[in-house]
């Protein structure tokens, strides 16, 4: 018989509440996908490695420690037990867990969680409704399987860091966890899925993602025009859309989804003739041959005054536009407020703690902030309790170093 999984009259009301999660993922991938789980009431026990933890507890030096921003923007609404995987009295304890669980996360390479003992092959034979979810970098055979899935890693692999604005833009790597967090949004959609399939026929199923093929999906109509047409499409050399810098920032536009966009433009940009009159800018095919010409001309023009002045005249005639904005400037924006993307929590180490909230908004039954990051092992005995260890057996996976 399961354990039931303790919630508050507040929990129930949430649509994955009942349901367990045992996290074995760390750094970004996997945590956004069990922080996600957890937003909506599933009751997700982090499993870290004791003393040292999940590694983005340790990746950037800061005045708390382990419990940097870092791991609590990703890591709320958990529990965490450090016990230690490589002991088998480890494994026997976190078994049990399991056989009254309902799902298994991991992000670990390919093959980590069977040598672990800890593969869906496994832990179907003791839990058969145990949805079993991997998230890898490659996938779990094939020629890359065996290689570390980081996040620009796959950036380079997947043909996204080779696309640039022109041929002299330098490759650079994406600054933000671009393969990461999509993959960790598939991971969530799939578990979702296995839940919903188990509903209709009570038994569980492996659900697996990778990096490589979330950032091919990605690209599906850029992937479709060269299978398809053996043509690159390339929406950042669109020859009405570009970054230009004004006086005091930049202007980013996107001339398209408007009839004579670039007549609009010319009127705009006070050029002074509707520059698609001119045979060299007169359809897309000239403007894209020419689109470095046409461009320099935008530049020029945008360059002589501030991004407040630029915004305000393409607005007036329909081209879509926006300020370049700095992350502070973003998170300052009053429609970040109103929309809820700005949580706050109270932890004993870091203090209060913001957070961006949930980006996925239901009306009946929202995501809640209900634990802040746990601290490592904060909840060792609290969880094992619940599972039915009683104080002796906590004892002897403390004195054989197991649970720390």
């Amino acid at each position: 018989m399961t354990a039931p999984v303790r919630m508050s009259g507040a929990d129930q009301a949430l649509p994955l509440a009942g349901i367990r999660v045992i996290d074995f993922t760390q750094v970004f991938m996997g945590p956004s996908c069990t922080q996600l789980l957890g937003d909506f009431g599933a009751d997700v026990i982090k499993v870290e490695r004791p003393e040292y933890g999940d590694i983005s507890r340790n990746s950037v030096p800061d005045r708390d420690g382990q419990d940097n921003p870092i791991f609590l923007s990703i890591n709320r609404n958990k529990r965490s037990v450090a016990m230690d995987t490589k002991s088998e009295a480890g494994r026997e304890a976190l078994r049990a867990l399991i056989a009254e669980s309902d799902v298994v996360v991991s992000n670990f390479r390919a093959g980590v969680m069977e040598r672990m003992g800890f593969g869906y092959e496994e832990l179907k034979a003791i839990n058969p409704r145990i949805i079993w979810a991997s998230g890898t970098g490659f996938g779990p055979v094939g020629p890359h399987s065996s290689e570390g899935g980081q996040d620009v890693v796959i950036q380079a692999y997947s043909g996204v860091l080779w696309r640039r604005s022109a041929d002299d833009v330098p490759l650079t790597i994406y600054p933000t966890t671009l393969c990461d967090y999509t993959t960790g949004m598939h991971l969530f959609q799939g578990i979702l899925l296995a839940l919903r399939s188990r509903d209709v026929n009570g038994v569980g199923q492996k659900v697996e993602v990778a990096m490589y093929d979330s950032m091919l999906h990605m690209q599906m109509q850029e992937a479709s025009m060269h299978m398809n047409r053996g043509r690159e499409i390339n929406w950042a050399r669109m020859p009405l859309s570009g970054v230009f810098p004004t006086v005091d920032s930049a202007v980013c536009i996107v001339g398209g989804f408007t009839t004579e966009p670039l007549r609009k433009i010319s009127e705009a940009l006070e050029v002074g003739e509707d520059l698609s009159l001119r045979p060299e800018f007169a359809d897309f095919d000239a403007q894209t041959a020419n689109r470095a010409a046409l461009q320099a001309i935008f530049a020029e023009q945008i360059a002589g005054n501030t991004t407040e002045y630029w915004t305000g005249r393409l607005e007036a005639v329909g081209i879509l536009n926006a300020p370049v904005r700095t992350m502070a400037e973003a998170l300052d924006d009053e429609q970040t407020a109103v929309n809820g993307m700005i949580v706050e929590a109270e932890h004993p180490v870091a203090g209060t703690v913001k957070m961006l909230g949930t980006p996925i908004h239901l009306s009946g039954t929202p995501a809640t902030v209900r634990r802040v990051g746990p601290r490592l092992g904060e909840h060792n005995e609290e969880v094992l309790a619940e599972f039915g260890f009683d104080e002796d057996r906590i004892r002897v996976l403390i004195e054989a170093g197991a649970l720390r």
